[in-house]
């Protein structure tokens, strides 16, 4: 189990009637100290930021019980058509590498842009770069947003470029079929791409594929090269992007592994923003870092609570430290492994947040569109925050329990809080700077493991809590009245989990104001190596006044039933068409 300690800068919780607080009993695990700073800012909530993966061979993706789903989770990106399946798909005929392959007819450009539309989520596109063409995606841009008025603004030149088989054994899961595949050579295309889709529609948003920074191949140089593939790129195409991309697969060999990973996003970020400014020169600041991929893949936990408790928590470190999308991988996957037990649930081996109702290894899943784990864990974002909401400096004393805070623009404080312990109850102590609280029991809303929703109840106070085994929980708090400053949150230069200065009032589990003292090897991240050789709304709130918009939408909203899913052509297993 996890071991919880005291964090020395809270006080330990005393007897308070008005405000509820207890004193733990004897021999009871160390209360856990939360600090939340809700004076300064790490930036806003992006409008778009809660992403997720669509593929063109989903084609249940437009159905109505999976949008209505997709909707009161939160999702405000769709990104099609979807992974490696990207970099062989032609969007204007619907088919993909020679045209033999069976495709779904409901799941073409049009019908993805009606899902996205019901959806109530910004499109996010994936030029064919492994087989297309710059004429082939320039004509995408007209089509879609001079022909159409989509107004589609984010497009990706190709899918995990870097795994054409530049590296490594030069068998690579990528397609790339030009005769030269190392990173100098995509970086002049690059800039052929941006050039012929900004001659259509110079307000398009053109992104850079780049290597994780700490995963294979980050770093490496093939025979020839000069130097690795982000620099390469970047040195060539800078000037020419508005946006990076990294896919984010930190894995681990153990939950307690993948759910730590979080941690290391920062130092992540801090490499691709050094990168961007060596490159973008005076346009660096405006280079947007976008995440079009994640999940637990290469850990244990695929569809149980480990890797819903991942999700929040990974969406969430990567807007503080700057990244304006974050898409988890998939909305539909299915699988061809065997199910595993992960701390005594259930875990299907399967990338995907809604059930593919598909059997694997003797045993099936749940029906089709039944909610995982994981999607409740990103739906739990709908309870933290709204598009536009103020982040804020928060941090914890124990690393067994995370949290993140935001401002709400009706001026309360909205408190994350996952307990990683699979077996124990975490109790918590919590102060604030900036804020002072309400007294009396809070609103909290909450997903436990093997729960099959989120729960609205008032319970414990804005300084005391007992957070359920492998939970998610989110305070909702108002304040006791006008806290001076708090309105406007101060930026901070770059996002970190510090605590409050010395001088800056806090509110103590007592209920009393004072002052505290600042107290990866052979393929991508999350690829196996090679060898040798009831709550909606929120942080994505959807519907026809959002400020995603449609001028048109062609096609109709297709419901198909009864087809099989098709796995992905790669070595992580997915639903892509192929």
């Amino acid at each position: 189990m996890l071991r919880h300690s005291v964090v020395g800068a809270v006080a330990v919780l005393t007897a308070s009637a008005g405000l509820g607080a207890v004193a733990p009993s004897a021999g009871a695990a160390p209360t856990i100290g939360i600090s939340v700073d809700a004076g300064t800012s790490l930036g806003t909530v992006p409008s778009s930021g809660v992403g997720l993966n669509t593929g063109f061979g989903d084609e249940h993706m437009g159905d109505a019980q999976v949008t209505s789903l997709m909707k009161a989770a939160g999702v405000r990106q769709l990104r099609y058509p979807g992974g490696s399946g990207a970099d062989d798909y032609h969007w204007k005929t619907h088919t993909s590498g020679d045209g033999s392959g069976w495709i779904p007819s409901n799941t073409d450009f049009d019908h993805f842009m009606a899902t996205a539309k019901t959806v109530g989520a910004q499109p996010i596109l994936t030029a064919n770069y492994g087989s297309g063409t710059p004429q082939e995606a320039a004509d995408w841009v007209k089509y879609a947003n001079v022909d159409k008025g989509y107004g589609v603004k984010y497009w990706e030149i190709g899918n995990e470029v870097y795994g054409n088989g530049h590296y490594g054994d030069g068998k690579g899961w990528e397609l790339d079929k030009h005769a030269d595949k190392s990173p100098k050579e995509y970086g002049k295309n690059l800039i052929a791409y941006a050039k012929a889709m900004k001659a259509v529609d110079p307000t398009v948003k053109i992104g850079a594929v780049l290597t994780t920074p700490g995963g294979w191949p980050d770093t490496e140089k093939a025979p020839g090269d000069s130097t690795d593939w982000n620099n390469t790129v970047l040195s060539i195409a800078g000037s020419s992007i508005d946006f990076v991309i990294v896919h984010w697969y930190p894995g681990g060999t153990t939950t307690a592994d993948l759910l730590n990973t979080p941690s290391r996003i920062a130092g992540v970020t801090s490499t691709l923003r050094s990168l961007i400014a060596k490159y973008a020169g005076s346009r660096a600041a405006s280079v947007e870092i976008a995440v079009t991929e994640t999940d637990g893949v290469g850990s244990p936990a695929l569809t149980s609570q480990a890797a819903a408790l991942f999700a929040p928590d990974t969406y969430m470190t990567w807007f503080e430290q700057g990244a304006t999308h974050v898409d988890w991988w998939n909305l539909h996957n299915g699988t061809d492994q065997a199910p595993t037990t992960v701390n005594g649930e259930t875990d299907y081996q399967d990338g995907g947040i809604l059930s593919a109702g598909t059997c694997a290894g003797g045993k099936c899943q749940p029906p089709r569109d039944t909610p995982f784990p994981t999607y409740w864990g990103i739906r739990s974002l709908t309870a933290l925050a709204q598009p536009g909401d103020t982040m804020v400096k928060s941090s914890s004393g124990d690393s067994s329990v995370s949290v993140h805070a935001v401002r709400s623009s009706n001026g309360g404080l909205n408190v994350l809080l996952i307990n990683k312990s699979p077996q124990n109850a975490a109790e918590v102590s919590l102060s604030y700077a900036g804020f002072t609280p309400a007294a009396g029991a809070v609103t909290t809303v909450s997903h436990a493991k093997e729960g099959t929703t989120l729960t609205t109840a008032e319970r414990g106070t804005a300084v005391a809590q007992t957070l359920p085994p492998y939970s998610i929980t989110t305070l909702q708090l108002k304040p006791a009245s006008k806290t001076p400053g708090a309105d406007k949150p101060s930026p901070v230069p770059t996002p970190t989990a510090a605590t409050p200065t010395a001088a800056t009032p806090v509110v103590s589990a007592s209920g009393t104001t004072g002052t505290r003292a600042q107290a990866e090897k052979g393929v991508p991240v999350g690829h196996p190596s090679p060898s040798p050789s009831s709550t909606s709304g929120g942080l994505a709130a959807t519907g026809g006044s959002d400020a995603v918009t449609y001028s048109a939408v062609g096609g109709l909203l297709a419901l198909a039933a009864g087809s099989v899913l098709v796995l992905r052509g790669r070595r992580r297993r997915a639903l892509h068409g192929k």
